[in-house]
C-alpha cells in the first residue's frame, strides 16, 4: 500500500479491506463463543469476572473468591504477576500467587482469569490457568502473542493505552492467524487529554467490534476510572451496550490494598451490582 501511495500519481490510496482476516464478522457472521473447562464466554449468560487486584496472601484471594462467588461472580480474577509503572510498586506473589489462585479455585469452583507477562512462562498458565490475560501494556507484544496463538487456552486481550480498535483487533488476528481460536477482547479504557478519571472508557468500542469482529467483548470499569464509585453505573452501561461481561475489581479491605485499592469495591458494593447487572442482563436478553 505504502509504495503506491508514494507515487506521484496517486493522490490517495484508501483501502477496501480490513487487514485482520479471520477476527472479522465479514469472514465469519456467528458470534464466536469461547467454551472452557466448564464455562462459556459469548453466550447468552454474562461472564462476571471479579476478585482483586493482587493476589497478596493465600487466605486473602480465598476469602476474596469465597465472597465474589457468594455475590454472583462467575469467575476469579486476580493477579499474581503484576506489571506496574513505578518498578518500586508491589510487583505480585509470581509463581507463588498462582498457586494461590489454583487453591481458590478447589475451594469456589471459580475459573480462575490472571495476566501473564513472560513467554517462558506460558506452560505454567495453559496447567493452571482457564482464561490467560493479556495486559494492556502488552497488547502488542507480538511475541507473547505468536506463543499464546500455539495454544488452545481462551486469552483475555485488553486494549492498549493508547490503540486504536483496528490496532487492537490486529493483536487479536496474531493470536487466531497462529491457531487460537479462542480470544475474548476487553475494553479497559485508554488515554485520553480527559485527567477527571484514569482513563477513558470507551463505551463505543462494544458496539464497534460487534460490528467489525466475530470476538466476545468484555469491559473493565475498574482499570477504565480508577475510582470505585464510578465502576457500578459503567459496568450496568456496558451490558447495556452489549458486552458479553465485565470484570470487576474487589476487594474486602481496600484502603489496605497492596494495589489499585481506590478502584475495588466492597464485597457489599459488589454484591448490590450483580443485582443491577441481572436487570441490565434481562433488557439484552440476558442473563446473570
Amino acid at each position: 500500500m505504502e509504495p503506491i501511495q508514494e507515487h506521484e500519481a496517486v493522490k490517495k490510496v484508501m483501502r477496501v479491506q480490513e487487514p485482520y482476516k479471520k477476527v472479522n464478522r465479514a469472514f465469519h457472521p456467528d458470534d464466536t463463543v469461547i467454551v472452557g473447562d466448564g464455562f462459556t464466554i459469548g453466550d447468552k449468560q454474562l461472564a462476571v469476572m471479579a476478585g482483586p487486584c493482587s493476589v497478596e496472601s493465600e487466605e486473602q484471594i480465598i476469602s476474596a473468591a469465597r465472597a465474589v462467588k457468594a455475590a454472583g461472580a462467575n469467575f476469579l480474577r486476580g493477579g499474581a504477576f503484576k506489571p506496574r509503572t513505578s518498578p518500586y510498586r508491589f510487583q505480585g506473589l509470581g509463581r507463588e500467587g498462582l498457586d494461590y489462585l489454583v487453591t481458590a479455585k478447589k475451594e469456589t469452583g471459580l475459573p480462575i482469569v490472571t495476566e501473564i507477562i513472560n513467554t517462558e512462562d506460558i506452560d505454567l498458565f495453559v496447567d493452571k490457568v482457564d482464561v490467560i490475560q493479556v495486559g494492556a501494556r502488552n497488547m502488542q507484544n507480538f511475541a507473547l502473542l505468536k506463543e499464546l496463538g500455539k495454544t488452545k487456552k481462551p486469552v483475555l486481550l485488553k486494549r492498549g493505552l493508547s490503540a486504536t480498535i483496528d490496532e487492537w483487533l490486529m493483536s487479536a488476528e496474531y493470536i487466531v492467524s497462529g491457531g487460537n481460536p479462542n480470544v475474548v477482547l476487553c475494553e479497559r479504557g485508554i488515554r485520553t487529554f480527559e485527567p477527571a478519571t484514569r482513563n477513558t472508557l470507551d463505551i463505543s468500542a462494544v458496539p464497534v467490534v460487534k460490528r467489525q469482529s466475530h470476538l466476545p467483548i468484555i469491559v473493565d470499569p475498574s482499570h477504565a476510572t480508577g475510582l470505585w464509585w464510578a465502576v457500578e453505573p459503567l459496568a450496568v452501561a456496558a451490558v447495556c451496550a452489549g458486552a458479553d461481561g465485565v470484570m470487576v475489581e474487589v476487594h474486602e479491605n481496600p484502603a489496605e490494598a497492596l494495589s489499585d485499592g481506590k478502584q475495588s469495591l466492597l464485597p457489599e458494593k459488589f454484591s448490590a451490582l450483580t443485582q443491577k447487572l441481572k436487570s441490565a442482563a434481562a433488557l439484552m436478553g440476558r442473563v446473570v
